[in-house]
C-alpha cells in the first residue's frame, strides 16, 4: 500500500507539471515569437530571393508543426528540420522595430522534437539567439527562470531511480532518443510517399491544363516564355493565366507589342532589369493594362540601359556587365537603369587606368546591398555599388585568372549537371527533377551522383525537387534536401 500511495502521489505531482509546462495558447506562442517572425519574415528578404524562398517554405512547415501540438490528442510527432536566414540585429539599438540592420543575415538550422507549445517557443528563440524574457510576461503558469535555454522545462528534475522505480518514461531520455534519430531519404520516402502519390493524382488534371492555358496564351501572343518568380500551387497558376486569358479577350489592343516577350507572374507589375513583363499577381486587370500600354517607353529605356552597361564595359577594360536573374534582386527596369548609372557615375569622375579590352570574356554583377567585391563559382564579379573604384580594380586585376578558370569550369559543370539530372530522371522514371534556385550547381551534381548509387523504386512517375529540407508540396512534388542521408 506504501508503494501505491507514493506513486499516487508523484502522478499526482508530475501531471501537474506536465499541464502547467502546456498552458500556452496558440495566441500566446503568436506573440511569443513575434520577434522571431519580424527576424525572418520572407517580406524583408525582396532583395535576396533565394534566402526569401527558404524562409517561405520553413515558415509553412514549422506553421505545420505548430497547429499540430494544438491538435486535440495530439501524441506522435517527428522531430523537424527547419532553416531560416535571420536578420542581424543592429548591437546598439533597443528598438525591435528598428534593431535589425539592412548589411546582413545569417543562415540558422535547428531541429524541433519538442511536444508543448512552450518548449517550442523558447527553442525557436533559443536557436536564433532572440531574447526569451518577453515569454515570462505572457499569462503562462510555468516560469522558464534559468533553464530558459534547456530543451526540457519542468519545475522538478527527477532522480533517475524514480522512473525505474515507477516505470515511467525519463522525458530528458525520451528527448536525447528524438535527437539522435537522423531522418534518412529511405525513411521519409517510406514515410511520405503515399501522401505525396495522393496529391499527385489530384493535381493531374489541373496540371494538365495550367500546360493547355499556357501554350494557348503563348502560342496567341507569341510570347517566347511565360514563368512565376516564386513556386505557387498549380491551381493558383491555372487562375493567372485564366485571368491573363480575360484580358486578352477584353483588351487585345494592348497586347500588340508583347511578340517575343517573357511574361513573368510576381509580385509587382512593370518591367524587369532583364526585360520581362512583370504582372503582379494582386493587381487588377487595370494596372496589367499600364504595364502593356507603356511597353514602347520600356523599350527605348532598355535600349538606354544596354547603352549605360556598354559604357560601363569600356570603363572597366572591356568586362561585360550582365543581369543573373536566379542569382540577383528582382528589380524593375527603372531601379536598375538608377543602379548602373549611379555605378556610371562614380567610375567615370575616378578615371581608373584599365587597359582597352584587357578584361573581355570576363564578366560582372552590381548589387546595392555587399560592401566587398568577390568572385562567383561560376567565374563573374560581383561588385557593390558602393564599392571604392580603387579596390575593385586591385580586385578585378588579382582575381582575373581565377574568373577566366571558373568561367570555363562553370560551362564543365553546367553540361554535367544536365547530364546527371536527365540520368537520373531515366533510371528512376522520374515525370520531373528540378532544384529550388537556392541549391548550386554544385551541390545538386553531388545530390544526383549520390541517388544514381541507391535503388528508389518510390520515386516512379513522381516529381521530385531538390531542396535544403524534407517537404510534400501542395500538389505533390517531392522536396529533399541536397545533402540527403
Amino acid at each position: 500500500t506504501l508503494y501505491y500511495f507514493i506513486r499516487l502521489c508523484l502522478e499526482k505531482i508530475l501531471l501537474q507539471c506536465i499541464l502547467q509546462s502546456r498552458t500556452l495558447s496558440g495566441a500566446d506562442a503568436i506573440n511569443a515569437l513575434r520577434p522571431f517572425y519580424f527576424a525572418v519574415h520572407p517580406d524583408f528578404f525582396g532583395q535576396h530571393p533565394k534566402e526569401r524562398e527558404v524562409n517561405e517554405n520553413s515558415l509553412k512547415r514549422l506553421n505545420g508543426y505548430l497547429e499540430n501540438l494544438q491538435k486535440p490528442g495530439f501524441r506522435s510527432f517527428k522531430p523537424t528540420q527547419l532553416t531560416f536566414y535571420v536578420r542581424e540585429r543592429e548591437p546598439n539599438s533597443s528598438n525591435v522595430q528598428e534593431s535589425f540592420s539592412a548589411s546582413g543575415f545569417r543562415a540558422v538550422s535547428f531541429t524541433l522534437h519538442t511536444r508543448d507549445l512552450l518548449s517550442t517557443v523558447l527553442d525557436i528563440l533559443n536557436s536564433c539567439s532572440l531574447s526569451t524574457e518577453h515569454v515570462q510576461s505572457l499569462s503562462v503558469n510555468s516560469q522558464p527562470g534559468k533553464e530558459a535555454k534547456s530543451t526540457v522545462n519542468r519545475p522538478i528534475k527527477w532522480d533517475k531511480t524514480y522512473y525505474s522505480f515507477t516505470g515511467f518514461k525519463d522525458p530528458e531520455e525520451e528527448l536525447e532518443q528524438a535527437q539522435r534519430v537522423e531522418t534518412t531519404l529511405i525513411s521519409w520516402l517510406d514515410d511520405n510517399e503515399a501522401s505525396a502519390v495522393k496529391k499527385l493524382k489530384k493535381s493531374l488534371p489541373l496540371r494538365k491544363e495550367l500546360e493547355r492555358l499556357k501554350l494557348e496564351l503563348s502560342h496567341q501572343l507569341q510570347l517566347s516564355d511565360i514563368r512565376w518568380q516564386r513556386s505557387w500551387g498549380i491551381a493558383h497558376r491555372c487562375s493567372q493565366l485564366h485571368s491573363l486569358g480575360r484580358l486578352v479577350q477584353q483588351r487585345p489592343e494592348v497586347l500588340k507589342n508583347v511578340k517575343g516577350r517573357t511574361v513573368v507572374f510576381t509580385d509587382r507589375s512593370g518591367m524587369s532589369a532583364a526585360g520581362h513583363i512583370m504582372l503582379g499577381t494582386m493587381d487588377v486587370h487595370h494596372h496589367w493594362t499600364k504595364v502593356f500600354e507603356r511597353l514602347p517607353i520600356y523599350y527605348k529605356l532598355q535600349k538606354r540601359l544596354l547603352l549605360l552597361e556598354d559604357r560601363i564595359s569600356q570603363l572597366l577594360g572591356g568586362i561585360q556587365v550582365i543581369y543573373i536573374e536566379e542569382l540577383q534582386p528582382l528589380l524593375t527596369l527603372e531601379e536598375y537603369y538608377e543602379t548602373l548609372d549611379s555605378f556610371y557615375n562614380k567610375l567615370h569622375d575616378s578615371r581608373l587606368p584599365f587597359h582597352p579590352r584587357s578584361l573581355r570574356g570576363l564578366q560582372m554583377i552590381l548589387e546595392s546591398d555587399r560592401y566587398a567585391p568577390s568572385l562567383h563559382e561560376f567565374g563573374h564579379f560581383t561588385v557593390p555599388t558602393v564599392c571604392d573604384p580603387a579596390t575593385l580594380q586591385w580586385f578585378i586585376f588579382a582575381k582575373a585568372q581565377e574568373a577566366r578558370e571558373n568561367l570555363k569550369r562553370k560551362e564543365e559543370m553546367l553540361i554535367t549537371e544536365k547530364e546527371l539530372i536527365d540520368t537520373s530522371t531515366e533510371k528512376f522514371s522520374l515525370d520531373r527533377l528540378y532544384k529550388e534556385p537556392s541549391v548550386s550547381s554544385a551541390q545538386m551534381i553531388d545530390c544526383c551522383k549520390r541517388l544514381l548509387e541507391e535503388s528508389l523504386p518510390y520515386l516512379q512517375g513522381m516529381h521530385l525537387c531538390i531542396s535544403h529540407f524534407y517537404s510534400v508540396l501542395q500538389d505533390g512534388d517531392l522536396c529533399i534536401p541536397w545533402n540527403w542521408k
